[in-house]
């Protein structure tokens, strides 16, 4: 049999955690994870997201971002950066950010961080901090390479430990060990939402993405 031509989609996000998060969705729906652009904040994402949305008249684009605990729902802040969106374009919104899609792993999370697995939040998307939830569970990590890593120190004024984006990233890249889509995708509505979103640009790319 002829294999299947390979689907390229291309990704805009955020930051890096979002990018190894998009990567490993687009595999994981078995498309090819194109460019990936971004990764200098939300508002640098809604100054270049008409851009974004007209290259996706042609080719299928996948959008990430976050919904943040300053906004009510997701639908309104896709139809103001969006009103119409072109016909392979996915614009995503992980509620309240991305670090609650790895919250919705709860198993393989508490392993890779070595913490109890009741620790973790059961509706990762009524957290309204994601990422402060995240670093707290990691405080009381049986591993001493985790809690340096990834909860900043007493002082430095920041909100995360200095590799906190490189162990999420860990995380979420190890298929054997790490982070399970499917598995968070049964916990998190809007992860679920966004799965199926890309596999329609991936299996239609000719047919448009709500």
């Amino acid at each position: 049999m002829p294999r299947e031509n390979p689907v390229f989609i291309t990704a805009a996000v955020e930051g890096n955690v979002g990018e190894a998060v998009v990567r490993r969705l687009i595999e994981h729906v078995g498309g090819t994870p194109g460019p990936v652009y971004g990764r200098n904040g939300k508002d640098h994402l809604r100054q270049r997201i008409a851009n974004y949305n007209q290259a996706a008249r042609l080719s299928p684009w996948v959008v990430l971002v976050d919904l943040d605990h300053d906004a009510d729902c997701a639908p309104p802040l896709r139809t103001a950066w969006l009103p119409a969106l072109s016909p392979h374009m996915c614009l995503r919104v992980a509620v309240r950010q991305v670090e609650a899609w790895l919250l919705a792993d709860r198993e393989r999370l508490a392993k890779f961080l070595s913490v109890s697995t009741s620790r973790i939040p059961h509706n990762p998307e009524s957290v309204e901090r994601p990422k402060s939830t995240l670093v707290e569970l990691a405080r009381y990590s049986r591993r001493r390479d985790i809690r340096e890593d990834m909860v900043p120190r007493p002082g430095s004024g920041r909100s995360v430990g200095a590799a906190y984006t490189a162990r999420l990233i860990e995380f979420v890249i190890s298929k054997r060990t790490g982070w399970r889509p499917e598995v968070a995708a049964r916990y998190s509505d809007s992860l679920n939402r966004s799965l199926r979103c890309l596999r329609r640009i991936k299996t239609s790319p000719t047919s448009p993405s709500v």
